[in-house]
């Protein structure tokens, strides 16, 4: 008695993958941040059901890199698939405005700053400066360092709460 596997749909990747969390950023998905760029499906003539699946980092250094390929590779085997393959493409540029508008909003819950919309210019200190805090949402903020916690926040300081808050830089 033969069995029949279900197939298994792009749709139900993506939802799966809705639920890879950013380490760095745990209120976050892999799908919210855009960093998902190609989704490929394969059943052999043998029956094997492979699924490949392309990442682009935020950052080519990011140390989070092989965190996020294991947990999406987890959760894509919980599918049903027989082999998942994760491939991080370094070629394709990455870049804060593939963030969906949703993640924004998550982000400045969790206390950071988001990223304005760059539209494929060069970032300027202007742009920097359009952070809003999270805390009061005032816009009477202050860069105080570039660098913070991680690759892709810089620290603030809002002058109306008197708080320091991290920005998710625009890239």
């Amino acid at each position: 008695m033969q069995v029949e596997i279900p197939e298994i749909t792009e749709q139900q990747i993506w939802s799966a993958l809705e639920t890879v969390k950013d380490p760095e950023i745990p209120v976050i998905s892999v799908v919210d941040m855009g960093m998902i760029t190609a989704i490929q499906l394969r059943t052999s003539d043998f029956g094997l059901r492979t699924c490949s699946i392309t990442m682009t980092p935020t950052f080519v250094g990011c140390p989070a890199i092989a965190v996020i390929k294991k947990n999406i590779r987890e959760e894509i085997l919980k599918l049903g698939f027989d082999e998942v393959e994760v491939k991080v493409d370094f070629e394709t540029k990455w870049t804060s405005d593939r963030m969906k508008t949703s993640a924004k909003i998550k982000l400045e819950k969790f206390g950071l700053a988001p990223p304005v919309m760059l539209n494929d210019d060069e970032l300027t200190v202007e742009q920097l400066n359009r952070a809003r805090c999270p805390h009061c949402h005032s816009t009477d903020t202050t860069l105080r360092s570039a660098f913070g916690s991680t690759l892709c926040r810089a620290i603030r300081f809002c002058f109306s709460c008197k708080q320091g808050f991290e920005q998710f830089k625009p890239i």
